[in-house]
Order: structure tokens, then sequence, then C-alpha cells
């Protein structure tokens, strides 16, 4: 069953944001929010980074900061971006400039001179 009190956070999905993620985002809530966001995680995953960021913030609200627009491009899971893979592939990957020592099926090995 789900937690009830997950669906009503501020910001959705916050379980699987990344810290670089919710640093950004947090900076657009209120301080009633970002408290409700710090008792959530207390009670539930109590990760140190997220506590402190979240008092953090807390702290700067209440002597006066304003809630911003946070940042548009940060990272988002919920809505699937920026899970395409890699953009390396064989086709983009550079060749070669010489074989190893022990050559390949294509190239065969070149004997280092003489050793006597």
């Amino acid at each position: 069953m789900a937690d009830p009190a997950r669906d009503t956070l501020p910001l959705p999905d916050y379980d699987h944001l990344p810290i670089g993620g919710l640093e950004s985002r947090v900076r657009s809530l209120s301080a009633d929010e970002v408290e409700e966001l710090l008792a959530y995680e207390r009670s539930h995953a109590d990760r140190l980074p997220v506590t402190e960021l979240l008092g953090s913030r807390l702290e700067q609200l209440r002597e006066g900061a304003e809630p911003t627009s946070g940042d548009p491009g940060a990272l988002r899971p919920e809505t699937g971006e920026g899970h395409g893979g890699s953009p390396v592939s064989p086709a983009t990957s550079p060749q070669p400039f010489s074989p190893p020592p022990h050559g390949t099926p294509d190239q065969r090995g070149k004997p280092k001179g003489d050793r006597t």
C-alpha cells in the first residue's frame, strides 16, 4: 500500500530525486513546504545530506530569503528525461591508431626487433 503522505508532497516523485536536482528545486518552495519535506525525510529515509540541505534551506527562508524559481533545467526523473542511454556507439567511437603488441585478428602483431 502506498504511503498517503508521499502523494501530497510539494515535489512530485520526491523519493527518486537525486540530491543535485533536489537542491535546485527546493529553492521554489515556501518554508511550510520545506518543513513538510524535512518531516517526511526524517520519518522515512533520513538521509543526512538531504536533511542538512533541507534544514539549511529552511533556515535561509526563516532569515528572510524568498522562494525563487529554482533551476528549470534540474534533473527531473519523474518525467523520464535523461534516461536515453549513452550516446557512444561503435559508429561514433574512434578507430585505434595502432594494434596492441600481440595483434588482432585483422592486424598481426609486430615483432619488437632482434632480441638476443
